[in-house]
């Protein structure tokens, strides 16, 4: 497919998926620093996350993406891994199927839309210079950092070393950056914003790494215990009636 080819092609695909996907309320945009550029950080949501930074961000963004759904040679096995890798066994030879089936669309999307690879290799280096640019053009980041390690009834835990783009954005422009925590719900059609964390340039980083993460983690969690009792979408899929609430204790009303 041609370059202008790939283009239409992405065109009509986002327009189409833009369509069907609801629509959804943004909360909190009072939290928003005004007139600088953030990096926002959310709960993965399955494919919510990428869906709504693409489709409903009220603010111009970038998104983090794994380099491997990126590349045409690595989808494959990526995706099996991370998303169908824990389905029971027997379905396994389906999602193998599917994962390369998904080989071209993925490419196609992940592409042409607003992303920033994420390397997990030497290449790690022109993520953050690739992140950083896109800062210094006024434009915001979002990253999805969970992984396979359960926080508590809303989040998987936090990786932590994204947050080390603070530090060269604050050697680039001496500016203290800012996180913004963020949090999906697709059950009742909205996402939220918390009040921001900003990185100190003064302090040690791997103690602003701790500290960044734990406030983002615990201004999530709050954002989501906040909203109506809903089920939260877990990082990892899995059956729905396993998925959880946002206040578990509380009984659902009548």
């Amino acid at each position: 497919m041609s370059k202008k080819g790939a283009e239409r092609a992405y065109r009509f695909i986002r327009g189409t998926i833009d369509l069907l996907y609801p629509k959804m309320r943004c909360l909190g945009e009072e939290h928003l620093p005004a007139g600088e550029p953030v990096i926002f950080v959310g709960n993965h949501c399955q494919a919510h996350g990428p869906l709504t930074g693409e489709l409903r961000m009220p603010v111009p963004r970038k998104t983090w993406c794994a380099s491997e759904m990126m590349e045409r040679d690595r989808v494959a096995d990526y995706a099996f891994r991370d998303f169908w890798s824990q389905n029971p066994k027997w379905t396994h030879p389906f999602y193998k199927l599917l994962s390369h089936a998904i080989v071209p669309l993925a490419v196609l999307l992940f592409n042409h839309a607003e992303t920033i690879p994420v390397y997990r290799d030497s290449r790690v280096l022109t993520t953050f210079k690739e992140t950083v640019k896109a800062l210094e053009s006024g434009s915001s980041v979002l990253i999805f950092p969970e992984h396979d390690q359960r926080c508590n009834q809303i989040l998987d835990d936090f990786q932590d070393r994204f947050i080390d783009v603070a530090k060269l954005y604050n050697r680039r422009t001496g500016k203290a950056l800012a996180f913004v925590p963020m949090y999906i719900a697709p059950a009742l059609r909205c996402f939220c914003f918390g009040e921001p964390v900003r990185f100190d340039p003064g302090a040690p980083i791997e103690a602003e790494r701790a500290r960044i993460k734990r406030k983002l983690t615990e201004r999530i969690t709050a954002l989501a215990e906040a909203l109506p009792r809903h089920k939260v979408v877990p990082y990892r899929p899995q059956p729905k009636k396993n998925w959880p609430y946002n206040r578990p204790k509380e009984e659902a009303q009548p």
